[in-house]
This record gives C-alpha cells, structure tokens and sequence, in this order.
C-alpha cells in the first residue's frame, strides 16, 4: 500500500466516520482502490496481498462489500464487464468506456441540455443520481485498429 502517512490518516478518519471499525484488511483495500481508480477485485487483491499476503479473496470481497455499503467506495459494472472500483462517490460524474480494451475515464456531470437526466415518469421514486454512461474507442485503440468507428450506440446483446 503506497500511501504516505498523511493519506492513511485520512483513510482511517473516513472508515470511522461511516462507524466501521477500521482494521487492516480494511485499510488496506480502500487504500489500494483510492490509489487506483476503476480497478477489479483481482488488482485489490494483488494491492492488499502485497502489504498482507495472508488475506484471502473472500475478504477482499468481503470488505469491498462493506466499503460500498458505507459509501466509501463506489461499485460500477458496465455492460460486459467486471466490476470496477473507485473512490469518487457523491458527485454523480459518468463514465467513458472504450470497446476496445475496456479502459474507463471519470467524465464530469453531462451539461448543455440532458432530458435524459431527468426521469419524465419518477412513479413516486425520489431520484437522487443518473448513471450515464458513454461508449467510444479510445485514440490508442483507434489507431492501432486504424478503422472508422461506429456511432452506434451500445446495446445490451452487442459484442464489446
């Protein structure tokens, strides 16, 4: 876990501020999402595993469960993918996901005109976050296929 003493503090202040208790296993997997934003499970493991080599996957799990619970950590999964982690909670921005090799960047919240970000039909719900997420290829992607890219926007029964 490469993170400076000031950072842990920091850490710690905020697991005990949700009333978790704070332990090692805990520390160590919000640290290594907070290093590295929109990683999976596998990274964090390999993250906790490098400070606390005993520590099983189940706790791993177990803790990011926990974390995201707590609103401490964000879980996002985009189509076709494994879920990814990140610390950037409570400002609702969005994603950018490439078809091609999966990388996802943070977009800040969508501006100009956005009636998709208003429901028309709430049926009673108290919205309180849109998830947007957008699809495209990155410029390492397109140039190394070196082919036009389609417009068409994701479906669900798409390949990625």
């Amino acid at each position: 876990m490469a993170t400076s003493s000031g950072d842990t503090a920091t850490l710690i202040a905020a697991i005990r501020e949700t009333g978790l208790r704070v332990t090692k296993p805990r520390l160590a997997v919000y640290a290594a999402v907070h290093a590295q934003p929109h990683t999976v499970t596998e990274d964090v493991l390999a993250a906790v595993r490098a400070d606390l080599p005993d520590v099983s996957r189940q706790a791993v799990y177990d803790v990011l469960r926990a974390l995201t619970g707590a609103g401490l950590v964000r879980r996002i999964q985009p189509s076709g993918h494994v879920a990814r982690y990140e610390t950037r909670i409570a400002d609702n921005h969005h994603h950018l996901v490439c078809r091609g090799c999966g990388q996802i960047r943070d977009v800040d919240c969508a501006v100009g005109e956005a009636p998709c970000l208003q429901a028309e039909q709430t049926y009673g719900f108290a919205i309180d976050e849109a998830e947007v997420v957008y699809w495209g290829v990155c410029p390492e992607c397109a140039t190394r296929d070196s082919r036009p890219v389609s417009p068409q926007p994701h479906r669900e029964d798409s390949p990625l």
